[in-house]
């Protein structure tokens, strides 16, 4: 893939960042048999409170188009052919998995949900995540070698989690997603508790992931709107508390393996996060500071500092790109940006993907741009370039169409998508 004749040959992008799941009535033949009573009684009155959230859409009529938080009923999670039709059209050929409907006896869908946080809950909830994880076996195969499913787990129970990685890792399974952080579950990934996890996903190589999700309930009464609100600003908060539980956590440390992955989000705050972070750690082991006795404990053996750490260990997806965003990329490191467009959430690339990677890539140097779509992604997830690229030829943008700026007259008058409207934002301003 590097050699000089197939770099003129289109680009091969891989989605590192799609959502998809099964309908409600089809979870249940994947759900183990001693539920079916309760699934029926589940739902008989279901009804998802995010479902009606966007029903006044302002750029398009298509009704299977919506934005993440009420997209979980939406035929593009399912239609297996038609999704494949969908993103060869968008220039897509392969993409990385993460739910997104409502598994069995979930109060809403994958994407806004909290993680169980009693044993009823658990219950309940932990035998709709293994009927997903079946179900997206069975999806995964019906476009063999252009599907990595990533398998979801809890961690309230580590000897279930740990049998999932194995169970996923032995069904080709390619990773494994671990509960977000929510205003109603909070899920520290720094507890030496999860330790057996760490070493079970690594022994597997299984890389791990954590995606941005809605951190806030539904708008109620008892709320107010700003519920809503509230949970869509916090999440940028939510996702990058990541980077701290690990690294002052020292997960890595014990496990220098162990691969992570976050998604949906940008990546121009990293820098400085990461620069906050060794400072942490440098501070944390010089006595007659002020952070010694705070920090000594955790950080004073760590061998690495947290920048090394996320050169070494950590990956990002950061489908809500804007060309910020890609200032950041050599600080971070090529090899770490996995592109993606958020398929089949509005606030993504879909249907405009062919201007956002424009947007987003134009003026970049071809092996950077190979790396971010699909170099990188295939390398962690095992794609075959060989055998995409053959599809890419098909419909994959050539090197020139990437390389085309987009001109004001194709942008749309308005868009949901992250990408798409920062580049209408500023039209205005490039204008004056």
């Amino acid at each position: 893939m590097d050699s000089a004749p197939s770099k003129s040959r289109n680009y091969v992008l891989i989605n590192a960042d799609g959502h998809a799941g099964a309908s409600i009535r089809d979870y249940k033949p994947y759900l183990a048999g001693e539920f079916h009573g309760e699934f029926e009684t589940w739902a008989k009155d279901f009804h998802d409170p995010w479902a009606d959230f966007d029903k006044e859409l302002a750029d398009t009529d298509d009704e299977g188009l919506r934005i993440g938080v009420s997209s979980a009923s939406s035929p593009y999670n399912w239609e297996s052919e038609e999704r494949v039709t969908i993103l060869e059209g968008q220039g897509t050929v392969a993409e990385v998995i993460y739910p997104n409907t409502v598994p069995p006896f979930y109060p809403s869908g994958a994407v806004t949900a909290p993680s169980p946080t009693n044993a009823a809950d658990y219950r309940l909830l932990w035998a709709g995540v293994q009927a997903h994880n079946r179900w997206l076996v069975d999806f995964c195969k019906k476009a063999p070698g252009r599907r990595a499913g990533l398998a979801q787990v809890f961690l309230n129970d580590l000897d279930d989690a740990i049998a999932e990685v194995k169970w996923a890792k032995e069904q080709g399974l390619a990773g494994i997603l671990v509960p977000s952080d929510h205003q109603l579950s909070i899920v520290n990934l720094y507890e030496r508790r999860l330790d057996p996890f760490w070493k079970a996903c690594s022994d597997y190589g299984m890389p791990v992931h954590r995606h941005a999700a809605s951190v806030g309930p539904p708008e109620t009464e008892l709320t107010g709107p700003a519920a809503v609100a509230i949970g869509v600003y916090e999440t940028a908060q939510f996702i990058q508390r990541t980077l701290p539980h690990l690294m002052i956590g020292g997960v890595f440390e014990r496990f220098p393996d162990l691969q992570f992955v976050i998604t949906e989000t940008g990546c121009a705050w990293i820098p400085d996060e990461l620069k906050r972070l060794d400072g942490s750690v440098i501070m944390g082991r010089q006595k007659g500071t002020i952070a010694y006795p705070l920090y000594h404990r955790a950080v004073e053996g760590m061998a690495k500092l947290p920048s090394e750490h996320w050169h070494n260990n950590m990956h990002i997806a950061p489908s809500l790109l804007v060309r910020k965003d890609l200032d950041v990329r050599h600080t971070l490191g090529i090899d770490r940006i996995m592109w993606g467009s958020d398929y089949p959430h509005h606030e993504g690339s879909f249907p405009h993907n062919n201007l956002a990677v424009r947007l987003l890539f134009h003026d970049l140097p071809e092996a950077e741009v190979r790396a971010m779509t699909s170099l990188n992604a295939a390398k962690l997830y095992g794609f075959d370039l060989d055998m995409l690229q053959k599809i890419a030829d098909r419909v994959g943008p050539t090197v020139e169409e990437m390389g085309t700026p987009v001109a004001r007259e194709e942008l749309p008058a308005v868009s949901f998508s992250h990408t798409v409207g920062e580049a209408i934002a500023r039209q205005p301003a490039m204008a004056a």
